[in-house]
């Protein structure tokens, strides 16, 4: 196992009707500045409810965050938070909207002329960020419990990462009642999130951690196990409530801890978002079986113990019992209604060329080894066609 060093300081509230215990988590005479997305949180009741818990409160809002949030409509945030003088930022709705809050809470505070230099500069993430909380509405990205965020620009159609141990939320409210409406799309898509991040922190080669390895497969099985049902019986607490946790628990750093981690299913998933606009999960959905099998003799070990752990495929070849477990993952993306390849969602085969030369072009080098460049990234995604 590698040195590490663990530090998580948001407090997690989790259950039925915990969004009226909102008013003892806020800080007393704070200013907030509620997020949210479209209009499914006034659909759903959730918007109700906080607005309820806020009654007494002064608070203002900001909506019309989109799936892969755009700067552009961050900075109209920031300009709303110059304006009326909010100190505290509430995200209430999934992964892209907490992003949005957490990069708007560091733009807030921001002294340089373009806040967009945060994205390529983390050190430049202000100390004094604007504290958050949030209220999830939608399992998937693990954002309500981690230090990162992805924000899209429209202008240069770029997709990128930014991460600061400033841009934890103090608390976030986890309610599985929340996600009894959303479509079937979206449930499945927080479950392939969750899925791959998990992966991309446990499929790399052995460290000699068994707890982190079997925390990981816990989460995987979990998933597998619960999905598909949250599908069938989108209303059943116990269900929700599994996948809301494990969302939540694959992205939080715990599994990350002492282990080599890859991500370079994310990052060329991104590109294929930013210059597509595919949904985050379709597109991790396209490349993570790609990564696995043209790196399947470096994964070899950790393939081999996924593939009997997860899948139950013990007996037989080696080389034929990784393939296999790399078979049954796509099958189970396509389960959920999920597409695996570039031509379910029309996307023509020259975008392997394009999005390997954008990511070169950043110089980038991906993967646990760090040297999966432009070449290898192309051969991936043509295998995706």
């Amino acid at each position: 196992m590698f040195n590490f060093t663990y530090y998580n300081p948001t407090k997690i509230v989790f259950g039925r009707g915990t969004i009226a215990e909102l008013p003892q988590l806020l800080p007393e005479k704070a200013r907030v500045l509620m997020l949210y997305g479209g209009g499914s949180i006034k659909r759903n009741g959730v918007y109700d409810q906080v607005c309820a818990a806020l009654m007494k409160r002064k608070f203002s809002e900001f909506s019309g965050i989109e799936p892969n949030p755009r700067y552009e409509t961050c900075l109209k945030a920031v300009a709303q938070i110059k304006d009326k003088g909010s100190d505290f930022l509430l995200a209430v709705g999934g992964g892209s909207v907490i992003d949005a809050t957490k990069f708007i809470a560091a733009a807030a505070r921001y002294k340089g002329k373009d806040p967009w230099q945060l994205m390529f500069d983390w050190s430049l993430v202000p100390a004094d960020t604007l504290p958050l909380g949030c209220v999830l509405t939608l399992p998937a990205t693990g954002s309500e419990m981690n230090q990162g965020a992805v924000i899209s620009r429209e202008e240069t159609q770029e997709k990128l990462v930014l991460h600061s141990p400033y841009l934890y939320p103090r608390f976030s409210i986890l309610d599985p009642e929340t996600t009894y409406s959303l479509p079937k799309r979206q449930t499945a898509n927080g479950i392939v999130d969750a899925f791959v991040h998990v992966t991309e922190q446990y499929l790399t080669f052995p460290a000699d951690a068994p707890l982190q390895d079997r925390q990981a497969e816990a989460i995987l099985l979990t998933l597998i196990e619960e999905g598909p049902k949250a599908l069938r019986r989108p209303r059943n607490y116990a269900v929700r409530a599994n996948l809301m946790w494990c969302a939540t628990q694959a992205l939080n750093g715990l599994i990350g801890c002492g282990v080599p981690q890859d991500w370079a299913t994310h990052l060329i998933g991104h590109e294929l978002t930013a210059l597509y606009g595919i949904d985050h999960a379709q597109s991790l959905a396209v490349v993570l079986p790609g990564v696995l099998h043209h790196q399947l003799k470096r994964k070899k070990a950790k393939l081999l113990q996924y593939a009997e752990r997860v899948w139950k495929l013990s007996r037989g070849i080696a080389n034929v019992r990784a393939v296999k477990a790399i078979e049954k993952t796509e099958q189970f993306f396509r389960s959920l209604g999920v597409g695996t390849r570039l031509s379910d969602y029309k996307i023509p085969a020259e975008a392997a060329e394009l999005a390997a030369a954008r990511l070169a072009r950043r110089r980038a080098r991906l993967g646990e080894h760090e040297d999966l460049t432009g070449k290898e990234i192309a051969e991936i995604l043509r295998s995706r066609v």
